[in-house]
């Protein structure tokens, strides 16, 4: 039995995947041990929060080689550089403001802010990351954020105008204690604001390989909302984003009484229709998860059959999860194409598909490949015109396996 993490009433199952390595855990050799655990998703009736069961340890998960680089998407550096921006506008009338970023990876966001001459802090626990931002002059903190972290940060450099993360709130499993250190860090008239993967979005496009070790958390604006008031603080304003195959941002204010925005009650009205406040809600969306690896190991069985040669696109974090689950390996995808220089020469964490140079799939493309970067597909089939332009066809399953 498992307990909700915000409210600790007992939890109601939406999808069990069995057996998970971890997402990016990438390996040298097949031979080499790999840790697991297992990955499950459970509705919080409650609080509304919908979460994984059991969890792993963050410092096997963020440490000194974690291999989630955010500056090499072109489509992030824009969009981190258009939430810079937003936030250096929200400062103009203050005087010597302050801004914190949990999880600030690479400084692809802070390194703005920093142009500015404004005071900011990242938080970021994998050092090799850290080390980066440093080398961009992006101030970092090299912890794990909490009560204690926040009261030494407050001592330091006095309270923040904002506080913001990005895809890093879902991995916090303590998130009353961060909310909690939020409070302490943030002034009084500040902002808490942070984005990660929209539980309506996964639900809608079945999109469950976006759940693994690292995403403890779905948010739902009815879920933040919750977690929101137990913490004396509310949920103002909520903005969706089109990154990661559907994000929201949510606006977060101390306090009870401030003016909420249109928009929080729209998103809740369409979470609602959707029944994201029941059990029920999710129980399409498990048998849709069923249905799609079964049709994409169907299709990529025929291709085999048929002679064709099948890679993919995007050794993903996420994409663990999808080829795990569906039973994919080396003896249906010959490699995965990817840019991060830290990947190329490695095997899928479980799967052990070759990871290779994006040189190899120009001079030798593939007949078919799944899309496993699918949240950047807009960008990638732009990059890849020529290659559709020779005959190539990408393979694409969310929210049903389509050849592209």
């Amino acid at each position: 039995m498992h307990t909700c993490r915000i409210c600790t009433t007992e939890l109601k199952d939406i999808i069990d995947y069995g057996k998970m390595p971890i997402a990016n855990g990438f390996v040298k050799n097949s031979e080499d041990r790999e840790f697991t655990f297992n990955l499950a998703a459970y509705f919080c009736p409650q609080c509304l929060m919908v979460q994984i069961g059991d969890t792993v340890e963050p410092e096997k998960m963020f440490h000194d080689h974690y291999q989630f680089v955010s500056s090499t998407s072109a489509a992030m550096a824009v969009h981190f550089e258009e939430q810079a921006n937003e936030i250096i506008d929200s400062l103009k009338e203050k005087s010597d403001p302050f801004v914190v970023e949990l999880g600030s990876n690479d400084g692809i966001m802070l390194k703005h802010i920093a142009k500015k001459g404004i005071r900011h802090l990242g938080i970021e626990p994998s050092r090799n990351v850290a080390e980066m931002s440093e080398k961009i002059g992006v101030h970092v903190l090299k912890e794990f954020f909490n009560q204690k972290t926040a009261k030494n940060i407050l001592d330091t450099n006095g309270p923040a105008d904002v506080i913001c993360g990005s895809n890093v709130t879902c991995h916090i499993e303590d998130l009353n204690s961060v909310a909690e250190g939020i409070k302490i860090l943030l002034k009084d008239d500040g902002v808490w604001f942070f984005e990660d993967p929209y539980i309506y979005d996964i639900v809608q496009k079945s999109s469950f390989d976006q759940m693994y070790d690292e995403h403890i958390f779905y948010f739902s604006g009815l879920s933040v909302q919750n977690l929101a008031k137990k913490h004396g603080m509310q949920l103002v304003d909520m903005r969706h984003q089109d990154v990661h195959g559907g994000s929201m941002r949510y606006y977060i204010k101390k306090g009870s009484k401030n003016n909420i925005s249109a928009s929080v009650h729209e998103y809740i009205s369409k979470e609602k229709a959707l029944n994201l406040d029941i059990q029920d809600g999710y129980l399409k969306f498990r048998d849709n998860v069923n249905n799609v690896c079964f049709d994409l190991k169907k299709l990529l069985t025929k291709l085999q059959t048929e002679g064709k040669s099948v890679a993919a696109y995007g050794a993903t974090s996420k994409s663990t999860t999808l080829l795990t689950y569906a039973k994919i390996g080396h003896d249906l995808i010959d490699y995965i194409s990817d840019n991060t220089p830290s990947k190329i020469g490695l095997l899928t964490p479980g799967t052990h598909i070759p990871v290779k140079s994006h040189d190899k799939f120009i001079k030798n493309p593939p007949d078919y490949t799944v899309l496993l970067a699918w949240n950047h597909k807009r960008e990638i089939l732009k990059n890849e015109n020529e290659y559709r332009k020779n005959g190539g066809k990408f393979i694409t399953f969310f929210p049903k396996v389509t050849i592209e």
